[in-house]
């Protein structure tokens, strides 16, 4: 078991709620940054919360006191509102980093999407969103913290059968489509935190109950080999 403080920005989104529940099956403590607005499930109405807004740098130079990680789990959502992509998964992805410069905290996860970065995807009629999530990795990318990006696949709610899942691991551009639970994607995030050879890494992770179940760590050497 851990005990460490781990922060989540986006902590009331679909995938947030899942990465600080499973921080908690694993003894670690989150810390839940989320809006003024948002709603927490019940399940994690005993973690740390911190109401903020992600474009107040003092108040986030605040909320980040004192973690030992960061995962953003911010994501802006298919809207009619265009400039969203570009203020949350480009400009609000930036912010958290520079905050994390500021308050030497180092190690980073952040949640982004399989094919970030690419110009032609039906995605992008939604506020080039995708080219917009790769300009945020790049923010991250380029900070000196210890990073590492998960690309998920499509995003799906289903939480039976996960144990018999395995998830395919591949470096940055490999993957298309398929899809993965978010429960997995916030186990994903989970172990890379726990594997120091993810840092300064890309990973993209579908999954599919074919593919044998395997461990980020023996995933890693299989990508380099």
């Amino acid at each position: 078991m851990s005990d460490r403080t781990i922060a989540i920005t986006g902590a009331s989104g679909k995938t947030g709620f899942r990465i600080a529940e499973e921080l908690m099956v694993h003894g670690d403590r989150p810390r839940l940054l989320v809006r003024s607005s948002s709603v927490i499930p019940d399940t994690l109405m005993n973690a740390d919360q911190v109401r903020l807004s992600l474009q107040d740098p003092i108040a986030l130079d605040s909320a980040l006191k004192g973690v030992d990680a960061l995962v953003i789990a911010t994501g802006a959502r298919p809207s009619i509102d265009l400039l969203g992509p570009m203020r949350v998964d480009a400009w609000g992805v930036r912010a958290q980093v520079e905050s994390c410069l500021r308050v030497g905290v180092t190690r980073v996860i952040l949640v982004s999407s399989l094919c970030a970065g690419r110009w032609r995807h039906p995605l992008n009629l939604f506020g080039l969103i995708l080219v917009w999530k790769r300009i945020g990795e790049q923010a991250l990318e380029n900070s000196g913290l210890d990073w590492t990006v998960i690309r998920p696949g499509g995003l799906s709610e289903r939480e039976e059968t996960l144990e018999e899942e395995g998830v395919y691991w591949s470096g940055p551009d490999q993957q298309e489509n398929d899809s993965i639970p978010r429960r997995l994607v916030a186990r994903c995030c989970l172990e890379a935190l726990n594997t120091p050879a993810s840092i300064g890494r890309i990973l993209e992770v579908t999954s599919s109950v074919s593919r044998p179940v395997i461990s980020l760590p023996d995933a890693l050497l299989s990508i380099d080999s």
